[in-house]
């Protein structure tokens, strides 16, 4: 999945003239967490030698740009409420914030953006995710920050990277449940508080149950469905 470039350069005059997109996206390899790989590329059209970018990337779920078949609307009642107030409660869920450092180059160059992924489901942009079975997750990157330059003297330059910058990703929903799968696989997580997690443990002990998949299907009784 690749994007076209959107985001507006920097102002002539103001520094080298950059542009942005993100060309894919994939589970990086060998991280302690579940994690996220996107590929950003970043040009200079202009051909000017960037000495180094500081960039602050925000990453948002643009939820109004894709539809919700199947079991999802039931699956994300608790964020957005009833289908029939999705056209006031369905709205962009903040991901994450995060810094990159892009070293020296001239004209283009695709850097790795790395982005940890948490399987807690008390995390808003977590339960969206787990909510969706197929298709494709819509994203939205805000980038800003500085961009450092050498003037036609030598000396080194510095221009600011407006919050205009912005990017468009189609996150494919099997990337991200295959990053989730690499450290997690059918696997889901629940938060209790410590008083509760007592009592399930003295619960698990009492009923000499092997397993915590055993346990709690002891507590929600037989199945009523296939």
């Amino acid at each position: 999945m690749s994007t076209t470039w959107q985001a507006p350069a920097v102002p002539s005059g103001l520094g080298p003239q950059l542009r942005f997109a993100v060309r894919s996206a994939q589970p990086l390899e060998y991280a302690a967490v579940p994690t996220l790989k996107f590929a950003l590329v970043i040009e200079a059209p202009g051909g000017e030698s960037v000495r180094s970018v500081l960039l602050d990337v925000q990453i948002q779920i643009a939820a109004r740009r894709r539809g919700y078949p199947g079991a999802a609307p039931e699956r994300l009642l608790e964020l957005f409420g009833t289908p029939d107030r999705w056209s006031t409660t369905l709205r962009t869920l903040p991901w994450l914030r995060a810094t990159l450092v892009v070293p020296p180059f001239t004209g283009d160059t695709t850097v790795d953006l790395t982005v940890p992924c948490t399987y807690d489901l008390e995390v808003s942009s977590a339960r969206y995710f787990a909510a969706l079975e197929d298709g494709e997750i819509p994203l939205e990157f805000m980038l800003s920050g500085s961009v450092f330059y050498a003037a036609p003297d030598g000396r080194l330059q510095m221009a600011r990277i407006p919050w205009d910058h912005e990017v468009a990703y189609r996150l494919p929903v099997t990337v991200w449940r295959a990053t989730m799968d690499a450290h997690f696989p059918g696997s889901a997580w629940l938060r209790l508080d410590r008083d509760s997690y007592e009592r399930l443990c003295a619960y698990k002990a009492r009923h000499a149950f092997e397993t915590w998949e055993a346990t709690i299907e002891a507590l929600l009784g037989p199945r009523s469905g296939p």
